[in-house]
C-alpha cells in the first residue's frame, strides 16, 4: 500500500466500473525510480530508449526533465501498485514545435504501461483512457500531441482507438516519429464508437485487441462502402459490356438509367455521367435498388447476387469471388474509419505516409482487396492501409535445395553484409554451427512471419525435419508492406533494398507466390535491361530510372516438382532484393506512387487537383509535365526498343519537386515485362520474356494498360476538380505523342504500324478474366493469349491525329 505523503499528492483519480480505480500522482523519486528503472530496461519497452541504462541513469534522465519549464513526470496507481509512468509537457516549448506550428493550448504525452502479472480484461484501454480524461480534465488543454516511433505498433493502434489522428512522419535525432493529434471531440467521439460496439458483448470476456479487429465494422461506414463499391461495380462491369443499363432519360450530362437484374423484379436505378473510353462516372448517392418496386438498402454481396449469370462465375468459384468482395468491403471500411489524411496534407507528406494513406491501387478491378487467407489479426498486422511494420522472419536454406543469384558485382555475402550487418550474421551462422551444422553450406532467406506460420511449417515440413530448412530468427529490421502486399519497405533503413517475399493468399485474381525458377533468372534480366537502356541518351535527359531486381533467393521444393513450375505450391520460398527509390534521387525531390493521382479523400478532394494548386503550373503545363515523365518513356521503349513494361499506377513511383513531376521510377521490371522485337538480341537467361504476338495486340499494351486503365480514371478528376475537359486532357495527350515522333523521325514506319491515332482499338476486359477464374486470371506462360477482348473502345486521340506541336515543346522547353 503506498505511504501517505505519496497518497495525498494524487492528481487526479478514475473509478471503472468493474475495474476499480486508478490514481495519477506526480513523481517521487525515492519511492518510485527503482520501479521506473525496472520498467525502462525490460524488452517491452525498448521504445523508451533505456534498455541499457543503470539506475543512476534512469535518475539523472528523470531529473533533468522535471527540472524543465512546462514538463511533469506522473506515476499511475492500481489498488495501490505503480502500473505506468506519464510524461506531460507543454508542446509550444518543447523540441516538438520545430516540426509543426504548435499552438499554447498543445500538450505532448508519453505514456509507458507495465505489463499486468495476470491478464486483465480491458487493462492497456482503462489506463490509456484515464490519462486522456485527466488531460481533457485540464482548462489549459485543447489538443494532445504525440509523437510515438513508427515501429511501435501497439501504441499506434491504441491512439487510434482514441481518437488521435495521424497526421505526417518526422524525423526525429533518435527515431523515425508518427506525429498524431487528439482533440477533446476526437476522443469522447472514438469512445463512444467503442462503447457503442461492446454493449451486446457486456457479458463476454473479451479483450481490447479482439475488438480492435472489427471496430471499423459498424452499420454506417459499412452501408457508406457498399454503396461506393456498388457504384463501381455498375461502372467497370458496364465498361466492360457485362451490363447494358437502359438509359431513361437524355440531359446534357448526367442522365437516369436502369439496370435489370437476373432476378425477375430487381432492379437498380442510378445517375450517371458518360466519359470517353466508355467511363461510366456514377453518382453514388442516386443509386436505388428496388425489389418488386420496394426500395431496399445497397448490398454488394447480394448484388452480385442479383446478376449472378449476367457475370457468368462459374459456380464452383462463386463462393471466392464473394469471398474476395467481402474482403475488398471489409478494407474499404478500415480505410475509411482509420484514414484520416486529407489531401491537401498528403501533397506534404513523406512517401510511405501516402503509399499508407491510398484506397485502393488498382482502379480496374471490383473485387481488389480479396487477402483470402488472412485472418483479422493478420489483416491488422500486415495489411498496407493498417500500416504497422514488422520484422521479417529469416531462414537457413541448404544449398542442394536453394539457389542465390544476382546481378554482377553484388556478391551474396555483400548483400548480406548489407542488409543484415555483421553481427545478426553471427548469430545466426552460430545457431546453425551449434546444431551441427556447416554454416558455409546455407543461405539465408528472408521470409514473411505470416507465410512461415501459414505455408511453410506445413508445406515444407520435411525440409525443417531434415534440417535443409532451419529457422534463424526475426531480423533487426522494421518492414512496411506495400500496396503490393508482398513487397517490403525497409522502415528501418530506408536506404536499404527493398525486401519481396513469396506470399501465398490469393489476392485479385494470383495466388501471391514467387517462382524459384523464374528467380534464377531475374537478376539476370535486371542485368540486361540496365544495360541496354542505361546507354540510352533520351532516357538519360528524360531522367527516366528503373528500380533494379538485382538479387533473388529461391529454395526448391522436390516434392511438388511433378506439378509444374507454376503450380502454387512450387512458389512458395523464394524472395527478392530491389533497389530502395531513395538511391535514386535528389534532396529536394519527393516520392509517391502514381496510384495516389487517383486519390480522393473522405471529404471529395483529390490529391491531383492538390498538388496542381500548390505547383507553380496551370493545370495543363503541370499535364504537360507529367506525362513528359510517365508517357514518353514508355513510347520510346516501345517504338524504339519494342517492349512494353506494366505501368500501372501501382507500378510506377513518381518522383515531384514542388509538386511538379520531374521523373519515373519503374519498379517490378522483370516479372511484367514483355519484349515483342524478334530482332532484338536476347541472352538464354533472358528468353522468357519474349512474346510472339499480332502487331494489334502489342500497341494494344499502350492503350489498355496507360489509356483504358489509368487515363480513363484521371480525366473524370481534373474535370470535375480543375475545370479541364477530358477534351483539354486527350489533346494534351496526343500533343506529347506528337511531340515524341517529331524528336524521332527516324522511327516514323514504326509509328505507322504501331499508329496511336487509329479510330478505335480492342476493349479488354480485366474484371471478366477474375470473374470468369478469380484464382488465377491468366496462364503466365501465355499472358497475351489469355486476354478477354469484347468489341472496341472509341480512342480519344484519333482527332488529333494532325496537331500543332510547337506549343507543347516550347512550353515545356521555356518553364524547364
Amino acid at each position: 500500500m503506498e505511504n501517505t505523503e505519496i497518497v495525498q499528492d494524487i492528481v487526479f483519480s478514475r473509478t471503472i466500473e468493474n475495474f476499480g480505480t486508478i490514481h495519477l500522482r506526480h513523481l517521487d523519486f525515492d519511492y518510485d525510480i527503482a520501479t521506473i528503472h525496472k520498467w525502462v530496461t525490460k524488452e517491452y519497452a525498448r521504445y523508451w530508449g533505456m534498455l541499457d541504462d543503470s539506475i543512476e541513469e534512469v535518475h539523472s534522465e528523470y531529473t533533468a526533465l522535471v527540472s524543465r519549464k512546462d514538463y511533469d513526470v506522473f506515476i499511475g496507481t492500481y489498488n495501490g501498485v505503480p502500473i505506468f509512468l506519464m510524461e506531460k509537457y507543454k508542446a509550444a516549448t518543447d523540441r516538438i514545435s520545430d516540426y509543426y506550428s504548435a499552438k499554447d493550448t498543445d500538450y505532448g504525452m508519453h505514456i509507458l504501461v507495465a505489463p499486468s502479472e495476470h491478464k486483465i480484461t480491458g487493462f492497456t484501454w482503462n489506463v490509456f483512457s484515464t490519462v486522456l480524461e485527466y488531460f481533457f480534465e485540464l482548462p489549459d488543454v485543447k489538443r494532445i500531441v504525440v509523437e510515438p516511433d513508427v515501429r511501435n505498433e501497439k501504441i499506434h493502434r491504441l491512439n487510434k482507438k482514441a481518437g488521435f489522428i495521424y497526421r505526417k512522419e518526422i524525423e526525429l535525432p533518435e527515431k523515425t516519429a508518427a506525429l498524431a493529434f487528439c482533440e477533446a471531440h476526437d476522443y469522447r467521439k472514438a469512445k463512444n464508437a467503442f462503447r457503442e460496439k461492446i454493449k451486446p458483448m457486456a457479458n463476454l470476456d473479451i479483450s481490447d485487441s479482439l475488438v480492435e479487429t472489427y471496430n471499423h465494422l459498424n452499420p454506417s461506414t459499412w452501408a457508406r462502402v457498399n454503396r461506393t463499391l456498388v457504384s463501381k461495380a455498375i461502372s467497370e462491369f458496364s465498361h466492360e459490356l457485362l451490363f447494358k443499363p437502359q438509359q431513361e432519360t437524355n440531359n446534357q450530362k448526367w442522365n437516369k438509367y436502369v439496370l435489370i437484374a437476373d432476378t425477375p423484379g430487381i432492379t437498380y436505378e442510378f445517375k450517371a455521367q458518360k466519359y470517353g473510353l466508355d467511363h461510366w462516372g456514377i453518382d453514388e448517392t442516386s443509386i436505388i435498388k428496388k425489389v418488386n418496386g420496394r426500395s431496399e438498402p445497397i448490398d454488394a454481396l447480394k448484388f452480385i447476387i442479383d446478376f449472378v449469370y449476367t457475370l457468368e462465375i462459374p459456380k464452383h468459384l462463386l463462393s471466392i469471388y464473394l469471398e474476395e468482395i467481402s474482403s475488398t468491403l471489409s478494407s474499404a471500411a478500415y480505410k475509411e474509419v482509420n484514414n484520416t489524411f486529407s489531401s491537401r496534407e498528403l501533397i506534404d507528406s513523406s512517401f510511405q505516409v501516402i503509399e499508407h494513406a491510398m484506397s485502393e491501387g488498382h482502379p480496374c478491378f471490383v473485387a481488389n482487396n480479396g487477402r483470402i487467407g488472412f485472418d483479422s489479426q493478420d489483416y491488422l498486422q500486415y495489411a498496407p492501409e493498417t500500416n504497422l511494420p514488422f520484422k521479417i522472419y529469416w531462414l537457413a536454406g541448404h544449398k542442394s535445395k536453394t539457389t542465390f543469384t544476382s546481378v554482377p558485382k553484388l556478391e551474396y555475402k555483400t548483400l548480406m553484409r548489407k542488409e543484415l550487418g555483421i553481427q545478426l550474421i553471427a548469430r545466426f551462422n552460430t545457431k546453425l554451427e551449434s546444431l551441427g551444422l556447416d554454416s558455409s553450406s546455407y543461405i539465408f532467406i528472408p521470409v514473411h512471419p505470416w507465410q512461415w506460420n501459414n505455408k511453410i511449417l506445413q508445406v515444407f515440413a520435411a525440409d525443417v525435419a531434415n534440417q535443409n530448412l532451419v529457422f534463424l530468427g526475426e531480423g533487426e529490421d522494421y518492414f512496411s508492406a506495400q500496396q503490393s502486399i508482398r513487397t517490403l519497405y525497409n522502415k528501418s533503413n530506408p536506404e536499404k533494398m527493398y525486401t519481396k517475399t513469396a506470399l501465398s493468399i490469393l489476392n485479385m485474381g494470383f495466388m501471391r507466390g514467387l517462382s524459384p525458377s523464374y528467380m534464377k533468372s531475374t537478376p539476370h534480366i535486371t542485368n540486361w535491361i540496365t544495360e541496354l537502356l542505361g546507354k540510352d541518351t533520351y532516357l538519360k535527359q528524360n531522367g527516366f530510372s528503373m528500380l533494379g531486381e538485382v538479387a533473388t533467393v529461391g529454395f526448391q521444393n522436390t516434392f511438388y516438382e511433378v506439378l509444374g513450375k507454376t503450380n502454387a505450391h512450387n512458389k512458395m520460398l523464394s524472395a527478392l532484393w530491389r533497389e530502395s527509390p531513395h538511391s535514386k534521387i535528389k534532396k529536394n525531390q519527393q516520392l509517391m506512387t502514381m496510384a495516389a493521382l487517383l486519390h480522393v479523400d473522405t471529404a471529395g478532394n483529390s490529391l491531383i487537383a492538390e498538388h496542381i494548386k500548390a505547383s507553380t503550373c496551370d493545370v495543363n503545363l503541370w499535364i504537360r509535365k507529367y506525362l513528359n515523365a510517365y508517357l514518353t518513356p514508355l513510347l520510346h521503349c516501345f517504338y524504339h526498343y519494342g517492349f512494353v513494361f506494366m505501368p500501372h499506377g501501382e507500378n510506377i513511383i513518381m518522383v515531384f519537386e514542388k509538386h511538379i513531376p520531374v521523373k519515373i521510377l519503374m519498379k517490378d521490371i522483370t516479372e511484367e515485362v514483355i519484349v515483342f522485337n524478334e530482332k532484338l538480341e536476347l541472352p538464354e537467361k533472358v528468353k522468357r520474356l519474349y512474346t510472339e504476338t499480332s502487331d494489334k495486340m502489342k500497341v494494344l499494351s499502350i492503350f489498355t494498360d496507360v489509356f483504358d486503365c489509368f487515363f480513363r480514371f484521371m480525366t473524370p478528376i481534373l474535370d470535375r476538380d480543375l475545370g479541364c475537359s477530358e477534351n483539354e486532357f486527350w489533346q494534351e495527350v496526343a500533343s506529347c505523342i506528337h511531340s515524341y515522333q517529331s524528336e524521332h523521325p527516324e522511327l516514323q514506319s514504326e509509328y505507322e504500324k504501331y499508329d496511336l491515332f487509329v479510330e478505335e482499338f480492342d476493349r479488354c476486359c480485366l474484371n471478366r478474366l477474375q470473374l470468369k477464374n478469380t484464382q488465377q486470371m491468366l496462364n503466365l506462360a501465355d499472358p497475351m493469349a489469355s486476354l478477354i477482348l469484347e468489341g472496341t473502345l472509341q480512342n480519344p486521340i484519333a482527332k488529333f491525329k494532325k496537331i500543332d506541336v510547337d506549343n507543347f515543346k516550347s512550353e515545356l522547353v521555356e518553364d524547364n
